[in-house]
Order: structure tokens, then C-alpha cells, then sequence
């Protein structure tokens, strides 16, 4: 499985100083059916702690993947469960759309948005 964050998630995690071994963490947990919600589409619901908190006051992350045997998975938004309650009708249908077109695009493709640095991959 390859684990990715895009532009935007990138610059997120290292504002709150989310590392890429948590997020990892989180990947594999969601892969075994460890997520808090299915929303469809491909997106998925996933809760990370704060550094020095417990999850329930933590982050939420919405993340694409394609389960039981999709090879990548991208985080793609979150939030400060603080801050809101949860994403709109509108911002999920379009984080479905971008889930799956990530989630479909072939490896040459992939490697493309690579280079032009509008995702990066965790390595661990």
C-alpha cells in the first residue's frame, strides 16, 4: 500500500505538526476497518490525536481509498473537531470526486503529480 497526503494536507500536518509515522498509523488502521465513518465514494472518516490528547479531542481526517484492495490511499482535508463538526454536502461531494480520480489514475500519472509537487508520499 502507498500512502499519500496532497498539497493542501501536506501544509495542514506540518502546521500542527502531524508527523508522517502517525499518519501512516492512521492508513494502516483504516486498510484493517479501523475508521470512525464510511461516507461513501471512497472517503472515509478518520480520527487522529493531538500530540499530548486523546482522540476524541483531536483531529478528524477525510481520507480516499478504495477498500477491500485499493494499492494507495491520500489523505486529502481535516479539521480540529473544535473547530467543526464536519464537512459539508457540498465539500465531501467534491473530496469524492478527487478521491476518485486519485484513486483511479495510473502509476504515470501519479508519478506526474509527484513531480509537480501536488502530493507527496509518506514513506516509513
Amino acid at each position: 500500500m502507498r500512502v499519500f497526503k496532497n498539497k493542501w494536507f501536506n501544509r495542514w500536518a506540518r502546521d500542527e505538526q502531524i508527523s508522517d509515522a502517525v499518519l501512516h498509523k492512521a492508513a494502516e488502521d483504516i486498510v484493517s476497518g479501523k475508521v470512525e465513518a464510511d461516507l461513501g465514494g471512497s472517503l472515509f472518516k478518520k480520527r487522529i490525536a493531538r500530540a499530548g490528547a486523546g482522540k476524541s479531542g483531536g483531529y478528524r481526517t477525510i481520507v480516499g481509498y478504495r477498500k477491500p484492495n485499493s494499492e494507495r490511499i491520500i489523505f486529502l482535508y481535516a479539521f480540529a473537531k473544535s473547530e467543526r463538526a464536519n464537512i459539508s454536502n457540498k465539500e465531501e461531494a467534491a473530496l469524492s470526486i478527487a478521491a476518485e480520480a486519485f484513486i483511479s489514475a495510473t502509476d504515470i500519472q501519479i508519478n506526474e503529480l509527484l513531480k509537480r509537487g501536488a502530493v507527496w508520499e509518506i514513506k516509513i
